[in-house]
């Protein structure tokens, strides 16, 4: 499994998000879009569109895909189980 969480330097659930990840031990890449373009543009094409962070993609070992918008503790619990 694979997790990237789409991030800005100053926001502060993404600050939580990142500390809920490492608390349970999850391994994740951040992509700061407020500094890099393409990331930014990444995060557009998998979100649809959305802008807003945190945006998480988990991309699970048989490929499958799932997002999480803002920091949704009850999704990602049920996700990462």
């Amino acid at each position: 499994m694979k997790v990237i969480i789409f991030s800005t330097a100053t926001c502060p659930y993404c600050q939580m998000l990142k500390d809920f990840l490492k608390e349970k031990n999850v391994p994740f890449e951040e992509k700061l879009v407020d500094q890099d373009s393409q990331a930014k543009e990444e995060m557009m094409e998998k979100s649809g569109g959305y802008l807003g962070v945190p945006f998480t993609l988990i991309i699970r070992d048989d490929g499958q895909e799932e997002k999480v918008v803002g920091f949704d503790k009850a999704k990602l619990e049920q996700i990462l189980t």
